[in-house]
């Protein structure tokens, strides 16, 4: 393959997608598996490092636990494609398997309202195929001795493709085998966006070229809402700092432990010979772009008394290293935004994601080729969470968000 340089080959493109991150690239990879498909696609992305983007500060998990018929079906796909990512790939030798470690979501409720929305989640999940279950103090204890369990009522946990994967290995494939295919990917920057009416009709980049789209789609993460004002349009996202601690116990636990979601807000699992925790803060504004300043005392004030109360085998625990990630988090309703603007149909947003993305890319990747070849979807239908209800200000109800 060529290199990547900074310049477009053509001045025109059926395609432009905005950012090349997981999302990106997974439209970009879809559309050349597509038969329907066979114009021309540019991927635009900023930092060829993606350093700071939200694929490279993800935590790369993946549960089945929602309260959607629709995020349940997105999450479900995106199990069965970790899974049979080789095969998707063409069952190139070179492509490696991508193991889901499933040692599941487990959601703790220390009262009753939640342990009931736990519940009726659990029937809408197990309708659905889910594996999901609902465990008593004294199962949870039975399974996971290691637990503090004081105060706690019920739990939910699905031990079946729930859990952790690593996302890095899909987005490095779905890039290369893109450009295999033809897609074009530049390092610059969008600056301007032509609109004539209900059609956008080309980008500006920060070089000086202007490049004629038939398509434009906005995959650029926590920046998507300057992106979608180039074109005069409105979405609801913005950066949310997030951070991230991985960390060594003295002594480790003698099983894996599931991504447990405490009732403080604080989630935890296993990560690899170590352990991860993260959390939102106490205050949660839009960040700045380049804000990945760490505040070191989220460690000590919020986190380690939490996961010690919780596992007291955390009570002596070594913090190896930390980051901030900013989740593309849509204001609105913390859902994903698929699909054409209502009025400039030929805009598509693919954003908003608010932490799912990883999970949720495979099926998204699929959705906006599906779009942009066919004009509807076609394997899943996901135009409940399209553009439509962001016009009109109506959320979109998910009660399992984190």
């Amino acid at each position: 393959m060529k290199p990547i340089t900074e310049t477009p080959n053509h001045a025109s493109y059926d395609v432009v997608i905005i950012g090349g991150a997981m999302m990106g690239s997974s439209v970009a990879w879809w559309l050349t598996e597509n038969p329907d498909f066979n114009g021309s696609v540019l991927v635009v992305e900023r930092d060829p490092t993606y350093e700071f983007s939200s694929t490279a500060r993800t935590n790369s998990c993946i549960r089945q636990q929602f309260s959607a018929e629709v995020n349940i079906r997105i999450s479900q796909f995106g199990a069965h494609f970790v899974k049979n990512f080789r095969k998707f790939m063409g069952n190139d030798p070179e492509v490696p398997e991508v193991p889901l470690h499933s040692y599941g979501y487990l959601y703790l409720a220390d009262n009753e309202a939640f342990a009931e929305v736990l519940r009726a989640n659990q029937k809408i999940q197990t309708a659905l195929g889910a594996h999901t279950r609902i465990m008593t103090p004294d199962q949870i204890a039975a399974e996971y001795p290691f637990y503090n369990l004081d105060g706690i009522v019920l739990g939910s946990h699905n031990p079946v493709d729930e859990g952790y994967f690593e996302g890095s290995t899909l987005f490095d494939w779905w890039k290369r085998k893109a450009r295999q295919g033809g897609v074009e990917y530049i390092t610059n920057e969008i600056v301007g966006i032509g609109r004539t009416g209900d059609r956008v009709e080309s980008v500006t980049l920060k070089s000086g070229e202007v490049v004629n789209a038939g398509t434009i789609v906005n995959a650029s993460g926590p920046r998507a809402a300057v992106t979608a004002a180039m074109a005069g349009m409105e979405i609801p996202v913005e950066p949310r700092r997030r951070y991230t601690f991985i960390f060594d116990a003295a002594e480790p636990l003698d099983r894996d432990l599931p991504l447990t979601i405490d009732p403080s807000g604080i989630h935890m699992r296993t990560d690899g010979r170590y352990y991860l925790c993260g959390c939102p803060p106490d205050e949660d504004p839009a960040a700045a772009f380049d804000d990945f300043d760490m505040d070191h005392e989220v460690w000590e004030e919020k986190l380690w008394p939490v996961i010690a109360t919780r596992v007291p085998a955390f009570e002596a625990v070594k913090v190896i290293n930390s980051w901030i990630g900013h989740y593309a988090f849509n204001t609105l309703d913390q859902n994903a935004v698929i699909g054409p603007h209502t009025d400039v149909k030929n805009f598509i947003f693919v954003n908003g994601f608010s932490g799912h993305g990883f999970q949720q890319s495979p099926a998204m990747g699929r959705g906006v080729g599906e779009l942009i070849a066919h004009g509807e979807f076609r394997s899943l239908d996901m135009s409940e969470l399209g553009y439509e209800r962001i016009a009109e200000g109506r959320p979109f109800l998910e009660k399992a968000i984190i």
